[in-house]
């Protein structure tokens, strides 16, 4: 080019056009110097624009570098540019670690400043997946929605977290009064996060009083899907209670990922615990213990008070996954252990060890998350089958 017979060999400037916003002159001079030598230093801070240049100059070593690099500093400050970046640079293996980080953190570790970041894309697979790492019931999932939509809508609001769902209610509240009879999704405000919502399993949600008194309130879901999640619920019930089913009883994992009931607990410190989730769930009422490094389900039926109605049925069958995981300061997990999805028979108030800790996992505070499933969840239109 300079010494042809090109315009190039006569000019003393050369300007090459880089239609790459992420590529700075800094970035360049990264991934020219890592043509002269072996190892380059990467910040966390400068990573994308030298991931952008690399990509520019195919050079695969420095990709892979900054791939690396990205994996090991995602944190709630980087994950969604991380995310974004290892789409358009096509870093897929990055894109699956911040996707992880965020089944893992998003609902153990709520932050704004994340809320605010997260694109309706991203929330809409995290919402869908089995794997998302719930704590408490689906009832919090749905208001961990509320208050990312809410963010999404006033980007401009600075508060704590604690403040964050009182100003979301009272943002939703006065939305109400402008659209009379409308739900807000069904709004054109609203209608961008419908494919978010879709992925709520409000079977769960509507199991509990208290919890299904709130979502009629907040007018936020349209009528008519809680209408017939009210009317497949129903049918269950009667099956459970007149068909004598007693639940799954073998593995569908294409149902229980999605469909199964999504809880959790946090253990903060080492100790006895035992607790139950909320909701009424076709007469088993499932109680929770740990103790001694021991985690057990039992099958409560007359040993101990109950806020709903309890089967007596001889046999009852749950499909379930438990997962155990504990997390460092960034997020990063530090180490984990699963059930894999099981099938579980009790006889009334048996009690079942589900899963022995070793001491490898009891760094604490202990993230506890379940999938259930005590009803076949089939579609209400086909009651029969």
């Amino acid at each position: 080019m300079f010494s042809g017979s090109w315009k190039e060999s006569s000019m003393n400037i050369i300007e090459l056009e880089i239609p790459d916003q992420n590529i700075d002159v800094e970035a360049l001079q990264v991934a020219f110097g890592s043509l002269y030598r072996d190892d380059v230093l990467i910040k966390p801070s400068r990573v994308v624009a030298i991931l952008a240049a690399a990509c520019l100059l195919q050079l695969d070593g420095l990709i892979q570098q900054c791939g690396e690099t990205m994996k090991e500093t995602v944190n709630v400050k980087t994950v969604c540019g991380y995310y974004t970046s290892a789409g358009t640079y096509g870093l897929d293996s990055v894109k699956k670690k911040c996707l992880e980080w965020l089944l893992n953190n998003l609902m153990t570790h709520q932050n704004v400043e994340l809320f605010k970041e997260l694109s309706i894309n991203v929330m809409k697979q995290l919402i869908g997946s089995s794997n998302l790492f719930v704590m408490q019931v689906e009832m919090d999932i749905y208001t961990a929605l509320k208050k990312w939509m809410f963010l999404q809508l006033v980007p401009s609001w600075n508060g704590s977290l604690k403040q964050l769902l009182t100003e979301t209610d009272v943002w939703f509240s006065k939305q109400r009064k402008d659209f009379e009879g409308m739900a807000f999704l069904e709004t054109e405000q609203g209608k961008p996060f419908v494919s978010v919502f879709r992925h709520l399993r409000l079977q769960y949600i509507i199991s509990d009083l208290a919890s299904a008194r709130i979502i009629e309130q907040d007018a936020i879901v349209p009528s008519e899907w809680l209408s017939s999640v009210y009317k497949q619920q129903w049918f269950a019930m009667l099956r459970a209670e007149q068909d004598s089913e007693v639940g799954p009883q073998e593995i569908n994992k294409e149902e229980l990922e999605g469909n199964s009931m999504r809880c959790g607990r946090k253990l903060a410190k080492d100790g006895e615990y035992c607790w139950r989730w909320t909701g009424f769930n076709f007469g088993f009422d499932l109680l929770v213990t740990y103790t001694n490094r021991y985690i057990i389900f039992k099958r409560n039926t007359l040993n101990q008070p109950c806020s709903g109605s309890v089967s007596l049925q001889p046999r009852r069958s749950i499909a379930f996954r438990l997962r155990l995981a504990s997390f460092d300061s960034s997020g990063k997990l530090i180490c984990s252990r699963t059930t894999g999805y099981q099938i579980l028979t009790l006889e009334k108030d048996q009690e079942q060890v589900v899963m022995n800790l070793d001491s490898r996992l009891l760094i604490f505070p202990l993230y506890i998350c379940c999938n259930f499933l005590i009803e076949n969840n089939r579609h209400p239109e086909n009651p029969e089958n």
